[in-house]
């Protein structure tokens, strides 16, 4: 194929695979976006154009998905929009790498095994997934599964096999249509048939734990209240608007507790100040004392031991007002809570400068509401599949979060946001409940259902009853060792493929 076409197909599975995401995006996009792109790959033997071709593909895919970062940069890291489009750009390129090494072992199998090879695509790309899971911290933002989240019946195969699993029969369908346009005629119908007969048999397994629906009925019921207390970024650490902030969070709280809320969110950062370290604090633990709620909110923490440590920290208040438990963050927000590489950034000197460093935390503790446990994911360390597995693992019966998404103002990132949180309650068979400053804030059930939510930029409270669940599904039981499978046949696979040829494979 000509050099123009094939770089044209490449992108468009690129635009696709951004358009499979909120805001703009639709689901449907997910299961044809990367046809064009191994279509192409099918007829390409040049390991240096695949290589092209997939830097090309992931270029637009995170460029789609990321495009909000450059923006953020701008307005709260202080820098020239021309550097925060350098930096969003380096981001974007280093995560195009591994949509760039997913096609080079792509030809390297279609090579070996002729179109066939095609085939291999949803294993190859579920390591690449992986890899951006866990190399240099992770930044797993917007994984090819994540796109089924609304899609109820799709979306319940994550109680069994996670996000990944999700990803994995997208992109198999992916590479059977591809087979189908470029494969041998003799096995063009049989993949298709395939494709079929896989998302049938998700799609009824997906219906009918719907129809079940038994987790909504069982466990202790709890009535939570969310406070959104919608403080815009800028003013959020505005001495001069301290008591004006706390006295929002103050009079909503009671308004839920008045409600019947037994426990009450904030979300992440909610107290203008370090909450041990300010006299105002006084004012919060009353707050529980008079209420009788059991109170989780975001603060910061130091700690002086031995060396000075800054933790982005959420902190869990009994009906005594006595501090129950604090958890600490354990993945940071690259450039939002520490800068990655910062010696190699000295031309972005006011984004390096603006960032405190936080330490992160060391353990996925969980918090005690009374006899039972919950777990606090901080910000985007909910889209990590792992992290909320362990909280369910030590024993917590509800999953929340607490959030400060301000930041995006209104662009697609806390709807993505929000979406990915939602995809952890299905997987864990779990209600999750969020507390984001500004939105997006609401409830979700352990289907995936969302019982409530905020919009975005309204103060305001959502009082509603969850249950405290403590049955396990199939996936908080084996975790993802489908995809850690996935991992090591795709290492077996290329092993294979980088063997000398023997034989001739069909084409």
């Amino acid at each position: 194929m000509h050099a123009g076409r094939a770089f044209a197909a490449a992108g468009l599975s690129g635009a696709l695979l951004a358009l499979s995401f909120p805001a703009l995006g639709h689901p449907a996009s997910a299961w044809v976006a990367c046809v064009p792109l191994l279509v192409v790959l099918h007829g390409t033997t040049s390991v240096r154009r695949a290589l092209g071709l997939g830097l090309t593909t992931g270029g637009l895919y995170f460029a789609g998905t990321l495009s909000w970062l450059t923006q953020v940069m701008v307005s709260f890291g202080g820098i020239p929009r021309p550097v925060a489009i350098l930096l969003n750009g380096l981001l974007v390129a280093y995560l195009a790498l591994f949509p760039a090494a997913f096609a080079v072992m792509v030809v390297r199998l279609c090579r070996r095994f002729g179109s066939l090879g095609l085939l291999g695509a949803a294993p190859l790309w579920l390591t690449t997934e992986l890899g951006r899971v866990w190399i240099l911290g992770g930044f797993p933002w917007e994984l090819v599964g994540y796109s089924q989240t609304e899609v109820l019946p799709v979306a319940q195969l994550a109680s069994l096999v996670g996000v990944h699993g999700v990803t994995l029969v997208v992109l198999f369908v992916n590479s059977a249509l591809a087979v189908a346009l470029v494969g041998p005629q003799r096995y063009r119908w049989r993949v298709l048939a395939s494709a079929v007969g896989l998302v049938a048999v998700v799609v009824g397994f997906g219906v009918a734990r719907l129809s079940d629906n038994r987790l909504v009925g069982q466990g202790e019921p709890l009535r939570v209240g969310i406070v959104q207390g919608n403080i815009p970024q800028d003013q959020k650490w505005d001495g001069d608007r301290e008591t004006q902030i706390l006295n929002r969070y103050l009079d909503l709280s009671r308004q839920s507790a008045a409600d019947g809320a037994a426990l009450v969110m904030w979300p992440e950062s909610a107290t203008p100040f370090s909450f041990e370290a300010h006299p105002a604090s006084a004012q919060i633990r009353q707050l529980a004392r008079d209420t009788g709620v059991h109170l989780v909110f975001g603060s910061t923490q130091m700690r002086f031991d031995p060396d000075v440590q800054l933790f982005n920290a959420a902190f869990a208040l009994t009906p005594d007002g006595d501090t129950a438990a604090v958890y600490h963050k354990m993945h940071l927000v690259p450039f939002g809570e520490y800068v990655p590489f910062g010696e190699l950034l000295s031309f972005a000197g006011p984004l390096v400068e603006a960032v405190v460093p936080f330490s992160p935390g060391l353990r996925a503790s969980t918090m005690s509401v009374g006899s039972h446990q919950v777990s606090v994911a901080i910000c985007y360390e909910v889209i990590y599949p792992g992290l909320v597995r362990e909280f369910v693992r030590h024993g917590s019966e509800l999953l929340t979060t607490i959030t400060n998404d301000a930041w995006y103002e209104r662009s697609a990132a806390p709807h993505q946001h929000f979406q990915q949180a939602a995809m952890r309650a299905i997987e864990h068979g779990r209600y999750l409940v969020r507390a984001a400053n500004t939105g997006i804030s609401g409830v979700v059930d352990p289907y995936g259902r969302v019982v409530r939510r905020s919009q975005l930029f309204e103060t305001t409270v959502l009082t509603e009853d969850v249950r405290l669940l403590k049955e396990l599904t199939f996936y908080t039981r084996v975790g993802d060792l489908p995809a850690y499978l996935s991992l090591l046949l795709t290492v077996g696979a290329m092993v294979v493929a980088w063997r000398p040829r023997r034989g001739r494979a069909a084409s």
